[in-house]
C-alpha cells in the first residue's frame, strides 16, 4: 500500500502555521481543527511558501512546561526544529512512512511531491488503512 492510497481518501486541507506565530495561535488553529500537528512554514519571499518543520501538541506541552503560562506567547520559531525535515512522498510505501516515524520517534510526516507539500499523514492514517485492509470495510473513529 502507498501513502498516494491513503491521501485519495483524506480531505486535501492542510493546515499550517508560521514560523513566527505564538504557541497560542498555533494551539488554537490546531483545536478549531480537531488536528494535532501543523506543518510549519517559514514564508521568505525570495523562495516563496517552504515547508520547514512540524508542530505539535508535544510542543504545546513543551512550551507550557517550560515557560509557564507565559508559553503561549512563545515563538513557534524556537520550539521547531529545522535542520532537516523528515517527510515522504505520495508514491512512498507504507512500510517505509513507519519506519520512517518509529526512527525518528515522530507520528505525522508531511508529503511533499516535486517540492510542494501536499499533505500530512498520520500513525492515526496509516492504522486505519490497516485495519481497512485487513477487514475490508472503514473503521469507526474511536
Amino acid at each position: 500500500m502507498l501513502v498516494g492510497d491513503i491521501l485519495r481518501k483524506k480531505t486535501p486541507r492542510v493546515v499550517t502555521v508560521r514560523m513566527n506565530e505564538t504557541v497560542g495561535i498555533a494551539a488554537k488553529l490546531m483545536r478549531a481543527n480537531n488536528i494535532s500537528a501543523l506543518v510549519v512554514k517559514d514564508v521568505v519571499r525570495s523562495e516563496g511558501n517552504t515547508a520547514v518543520g512540524m508542530f505539535t501538541e508535544r510542543d504545546v506541552v513543551r512550551a507550557i512546561a517550560e515557560h509557564g503560562a507565559g508559553g503561549v506567547n512563545v515563538k513557534v520559531s524556537q520550539l521547531v526544529s529545522v535542520q532537516q525535515l523528515v517527510s515522504c512522498t505520495s508514491s512512498d510505501t507504507i512500510e517505509h512512512v513507519r519506519h520512517l516515524m518509529n526512527r525518528n520517534h515522530i507520528r505525522h510526516l508531511p508529503v511533499i511531491d516535486d517540492y510542494s507539500l501536499v499533505s500530512v499523514i498520520s500513525m492515526r492514517d496509516i492504522a486505519a488503512a490497516v485495519d481497512e485492509a485487513i477487514n475490508g470495510k472503514p473503521q469507526a473513529a474511536a
